[in-house]
């Protein structure tokens, strides 16, 4: 035993963890929630950035290179989303996802 799990074991731990993130974004209501399940999907896709980083011969640091612009790239949208979050949650006193359209109109 190598001690190494083969990677379609990874593959099958992402897709795993990207359907859970998938399912918090589609049942939730609470705009937070929402954020999290897109967090959790954006771990799903950086394990497989360095799954397959670890599978190419002579890749240098390319996988790691992408999981940590993806990391940057997430820590941006979530400052940007709480950003938006707590201003909708300003003016509706509610983090609901379904309060948000009424911006365009400007109607309560």
């Amino acid at each position: 035993m190598s001690g190494m799990a083969a990677p379609s074991e990874y593959f099958i731990l992402s897709a795993l963890i990207f359907g859970v993130g998938l399912a918090g974004v589609l049942s939730r209501r609470n705009l937070i929630a929402v954020l999290a399940g897109v967090e959790i999907m954006l771990a799903a896709a950086n394990i497989n950035f360095v799954v397959l980083w670890r599978m190419t011969p002579d890749a240098g640091q390319t996988g790691q290179m992408f999981a940590l612009f993806s990391m940057a790239v997430a820590a941006a949208e979530i400052a940007v989303g709480l950003a938006l979050v707590i201003q909708i949650y300003r003016h509706f006193r509610s983090s609901s996802i379904e309060k948000p359209h009424l911006l365009k109109d400007g109607e309560e």
